[in-house]
This record gives structure tokens, sequence and C-alpha cells, in this order.
């Protein structure tokens, strides 16, 4: 966990006795927020899409596959799946087991802390995944960009597909059930409440198997489940922009669940007026939201696609823009630049040196 030290009335932090790295189109960048350092290149890789953090390890999920770093970001190297899309890795609460969501769909385990990785050919599979794809007007594979490893039992696990549904298992992938929140089969990100059994968030767009859907509200937006994902509520009613991907649920009470949104999966900092971004909290299991915008970001030209909870500041997050910025945004909406200059920041992790 990182240390914070305020600079002065106005609320405003800076991050101390910390290292962030931010995961980006074009590689992991080390950030020393509290010197004003340079950003510093410390892995050249496509597409970090993941960072993930287990027993003093950082993992990246790329587009080359997995690497590892087991010295705070410093040096990496490759941990397999070199010839997949790698977009989200997960471990059980123990991190003795991993787990790997790739592009084409597809779902990989290891269980040697990452020097090996076996494919769990039962999920890619599955009857529905005929069906899995991302509609664009050349389509792409389904993605497993989203996963839940149940903190209680390491064989229950969610698998959230773009554009396909989220599939569950509870005997490690032997079997599985599959269904969509809603009927939404555009799956962004997926998060467990921590405290409480059977809670589950899931971030969700306009994609369908063979179109866009109609940008009304339902069509899109933040689902929760209380029943380990077998029926699901729509928990982002009244929000716009709509279209929600990046997401994260805070471990601490009062267990802020916060997510980012913008009008449509495309909108970028290029656009007419900026991408007309937002970033939203809710402390009701989404029953109530409120904006974490402050005037100069509200909307906020760019777009947010990196988003983790602020490891010293419960309610607090740092996120990473499509203009290759990194802020600290404080529970009461104040905006601190952590970094500039970046390639897009698409994945973030704060790790005490």
């Amino acid at each position: 966990m990182g240390n914070l030290e305020s600079t002065g009335s106005s609320g405003t932090t800076v991050l101390t006795g910390t290292t962030v790295l931010a995961g980006t189109s074009r590689g992991v960048f080390a950030l020393d927020p509290a010197h004003g350092a340079e950003p510093r290149s410390v892995l050249e890789s496509r597409g970090v899409r993941d960072l993930f953090g287990v027993n003093d390890r950082v993992f990246a999920g790329t587009g080359a596959g997995v690497f590892v770093s087991n010295d705070g970001g410093a040096t990496w190297s490759a941990s397999g799946l070199a010839d997949h899309e790698v977009w989200q890795v997960r471990a059980t609460a123990d991190g003795a087991v991993l787990y790997a969501g790739t592009q084409p769909a597809g779902l990989f385990r290891s269980v040697d802390s990452g020097e090996t990785w076996a494919e769990i050919e039962s999920f890619a599979a599955l009857p529905e995944a005929a069906e899995w794809c991302v509609p664009l007007d050349d389509p792409l594979p389904g993605r497993a960009r989203a996963l839940v490893v149940d903190a209680d039992d390491p064989d229950q696990l969610w698998v959230g597909v773009e554009v396909g549904g989220i599939a569950h298992t509870t005997d490690g992938g032997e079997t599985w059930s599959f269904g969509q929140p809603g009927g939404n089969p555009d799956l962004h990100m997926m998060w467990a409440h921590p405290e409480e059994d059977g809670v589950l968030f899931a971030s969700t767009g306009y994609g369908r198997a063979d179109h866009i859907a109609e940008e009304i509200e339902g069509n899109a937006g933040v689902f929760r489940s209380e029943d380990d994902g077998r029926t699901w509520n729509y928990a982002w009613k009244g929000i716009t922009p709509r279209y929600s991907r990046p997401m994260c649920i805070d471990v601490r009470a009062p267990y802020a669940l916060t997510v980012a949104s913008a009008p449509t999966a495309f909108s970028s900092f290029k656009d007419e007026g900026g991408a007309h971004a937002a970033l939203f909290r809710s402390f009701d299991h989404g029953e109530s939201w409120s904006s974490l915008c402050d005037e100069a970001h509200s909307p906020c030209d760019a777009n947010i696609h990196g988003l983790i909870p602020d490891p010293a500041v419960p309610g607090g997050v740092i996120i990473g823009t499509d203009t290759g910025e990194v802020w600290q945004v404080s529970p009461d909406a104040v905006w601190t630049p952590v970094a500039a200059g970046l390639p897009a920041v698409l994945s973030l992790i704060v790790l005490d040196r």
C-alpha cells in the first residue's frame, strides 16, 4: 500500500513512498510522482491492458502475452502466452493459481506462478462461443477480458466475454453455465463485492453479435447481481454517458464502486469537443451515483481507460487517459496530475518501494 502526503489546504495530495506503474499502448512505464521524475520505460510491448500484483510479483497482460516482474517493475521477463493478446490476469486468494483471459476468447491457467500455462479448453468449446465476436466493419474475435475468481473457492470463477456474455464455473472449468446481464453480451469489466458473497458488478457497452445496439438507457451501463450472476439488475439508471468500461471497487469500507463512461466505444480526445467522458462513484451498490469530475473535467475531454482505487485513500481513485495522462482523484473530486506525456494509459498499479 502507498502513503500519501498532503501538499496544502486545497485537499490535493501527491503519492509518496510508492512507484506507480502505467500500462500503455506501447509498454509499461514507471512513475515517481513524489519527485517529479520523468516517466521511465521499463517494458516495451504493445497493448498493456492489465497490471496485476500477487505475492510481491507483478504480472502484465499485453498484446504479446504475459510478462512478470519480481522487483517492483524495474525489470521484466516473458511469462508465456506470447502468441496471445492477454486482456486480464487474476489469481486465487493465496496466489497459487493464476488465470489469464485472451483474445481470441480463451482461458488459461497456471499452477506454477506463471512459469507454464495450460488452456482450459472447455471454455472455448462452449456452444455459445461460435457467436463471440467484436462487431466492427471487419469483425474481430471475441475477448475474454474480465475475470473474477471467488475469494473463498478457487474452483469458482466468472469470465466476461466481449462480445459474448458471462461464463461461470464452480468446478474449475469442468462444467460451465452461460448468461448475459440484462441480455447484454458486451462485457467489459467485472468485480465481486469484497465483503458480500454473491454480489457482482459488470460494466457493459452497445456491442451485439452482429450489430451495435441503439444508444438508449438499458442497452449499456452497469449491472449488479446478488446471486452469483444468475440474475442481474440494471444499476445505471439516469446516468449519461451510458457506455461504461473501466470499473473498480475499493476493498475498504465503504466499498466505493467507481466507473468511467463515455458516449461510445470510440470516444476519444480527438473527437470534436473531446471525448465527453465522465467518472462516477457509488457507495450503495449502484442504487445512486455521484460525479467524481471537477469543473475542468465535466465532461472530460480525454477518455478514461486506466482506473484503480487509490491504495491510501478510501473512495479515491487513480486514472489513466487516452492523452497519456495519469491523475489522482480524491474522494471529494480534486484532480491532481501525476504524470503526462505517456502513450495512451490502459492500466495502472501502485507499489510500495
